[in-house]
């Protein structure tokens, strides 16, 4: 069996009319299109405000920074998250405070996190990871608790509720990402939620050189270029007309593989109750080996993916001394038996939205020869 793909973006010519739009008009920078990006992601996640930027990793900052971030600050990371998450408040000068992950969700275990908190401590950045929430309730009365900051990391949450309300809602702000291998994509991009006007304002202004409007050489406070294109909006609006569709496929696919598995030696993850709408970004499995698995799979031509690697044994965190002591990389040492279960336990199988029957039943027979 040749041509399984892992994950892909779902583009056609929907895409290429937009981009033709934007071309004629050569107006390529935020315009229009790009107002338009924000207002329908807002309606779909029903965000007040929808603020788009070049990419989830600059939303990340752009939202450290609003809350007023600062040297010496402490931010609660999960200990399984894309690099991006940790590296973020590197950038904005605050210390990653590690937090480990509960190993059936990948998400941050919520019973570690009143551990972590110290004086220091300004916020918590929970991560919504594979399409699954976080226990945000929970979160929220730690927060309230201690008087914390929350950033929700949704890079991989847009369609996600958690108690029937859309990921990114819950905190000061959320974050979206539209990378090339996420559910919609526009190549690059994000996108910041928030609830009022004020925040919306810093957010626009620390992505455009501090400025609340562009054409004007006048800067009220220090800012960055972050600034999304025409060209991604274009591309963003065919894609949310296929979001629903995309959603849907994934789950179709998902759910042949729960259903098809007959090895007792694999479970497809099970779903939390309090998220209310998952989207399977990636299927994930759980094995007694993901290593195993992958490269059985290997064997066999079917591509495979392993989680996140964990952010205390990153050998650019790990190893490097100025990170460590100089900006703050803490928890370390720390035990985390949870990341490393979920890492050695959990396997993403093929889930691009174009695997076809013949394609799926060759995987799902292939995993129940495996021993």
């Amino acid at each position: 069996m040749n041509n399984i793909i892992q994950v892909e973006p779902v583009i056609d010519n929907s895409e290429l009319e937009e981009l033709k739009k934007i071309i004629t008009s050569r107006y390529v920078t935020e315009h229009d299109l790009t107002e338009q990006f924000e207002n329908i992601t807002a309606d779909y996640t029903n965000s007040k405000y929808a603020i788009s930027l070049c990419n989830g990793t600059c939303a990340l900052f752009c939202a450290l920074k609003a809350i007023n971030i600062e040297r010496g600050d402490e931010v609660l990371v999960p200990n399984i998250t894309f690099i991006s998450t940790a590296t973020a408040v590197l950038l904005a000068g605050a210390k990653v405070k590690l937090v480990d992950v509960d190993p059936k969700t990948c998400c941050i275990d919520t019973k570690k996190i009143e551990n972590a908190i110290t004086s220091r401590t300004k916020a918590i950045m929970p991560v919504h990871l594979y399409g699954i929430s976080c226990e945000m309730e929970e979160i929220l009365e730690i927060a309230k608790k201690y008087n914390l900051k929350i950033i929700e990391d949704a890079a991989q949450g847009i369609g996600v509720s958690y108690n029937n309300k859309h990921v990114g809602n819950f905190g000061d702000f959320g974050i979206l990402s539209y990378y090339g291998n996420k559910t919609i994509t526009t190549g690059e991009g994000g996108i910041i939620l928030c609830k009022n006007e004020s925040d919306r304002d810093k957010i626009y202004m620390l992505k455009n050189h501090g400025r609340l409007k562009k054409g004007t050489f006048i800067h009220e406070s220090l800012g960055w270029n972050f600034s999304f294109t025409e060209m991604q909006a274009a591309i963003g609006l065919a894609q949310m007309k296929k979001l629903d569709f995309i959603i849907k496929k994934k789950q179709i696919i998902f759910d042949k593989y729960k259903n098809s598995l007959k090895n007792n030696l694999l479970k497809m993850r099970d779903i939390p109750t309090s998220t209310s709408n998952t989207v399977h970004w990636l299927s994930n499995i759980f094995c007694d080996d993901a290593g195993k698995l992958s490269d059985y799979l290997k064997d066999h031509k079917i591509p495979s993916r392993r989680i996140f690697y964990p952010l205390n044994k990153q050998p650019c965190l790990k190893e490097n001394k100025d990170v460590i002591k100089k900006r703050g990389f803490l928890g370390k040492e720390e035990n985390f038996e949870g990341s490393e279960r979920a890492f050695n336990k959990i396997l993403s199988l093929p889930s691009s939205v174009y695997l076809d029957d013949e394609q799926t039943e060759y995987i799902i027979k292939t995993l129940n020869n495996y021993n």
